[in-house]
């Protein structure tokens, strides 16, 4: 099997922390455990072969109250198609599934770590995203 793509770079292209109040940071402190994991991926395509995908996660709470926290990271992966032919499904594959599976742990632990740099006490992510499974749904 022929490697179809590589990865030229990879940064943080934008991250967020928000703690309205100390108020919203102690209620916070007892449910961070119950927020939800949210995950977008977009994709651009740039000059010579290369396309930049953007994956977004958010951490933050979905209930209805007033003292909420929120934590965002939006990393960008630069990658360069190695073959000249590669049909739409295919490339969508790549995108959505194979480069997420690559750079998915990193982004994970960067959140992580800002999280608990925030103040929050050390957050294991239970439910870990099975990106195969979220293509096949998608595909379907």
């Amino acid at each position: 099997m022929t490697k179809k793509y590589e990865i030229i770079l990879k940064y943080i292209q934008d991250l967020s922390v928000e703690i309205p109040s100390a108020e919203t940071f102690i209620f916070s402190r007892e449910y961070i455990t119950k927020y939800v994991l949210g995950i977008n991926i977009s994709s651009k395509t740039l000059k010579n072969k290369m396309i930049e995908i953007v994956t977004k996660l958010t951490y933050r709470d979905t209930q209805e109250n007033t003292r909420k926290s929120h934590f965002e990271i939006s990393f960008a992966t630069v990658i360069r198609l190695l073959e000249e032919k590669i049909d739409k499904i295919e490339l969508e594959k790549i995108l959505l599934c194979d480069v997420q599976k690559k750079i998915y742990p990193e982004i994970e632990t960067v959140l992580i770590r800002i999280i608990k740099d925030s103040g929050f006490p050390e957050l294991k992510l239970e439910k870990k995203i099975d990106f195969d499974e979220l293509y096949k749904k998608r595909s379907n």
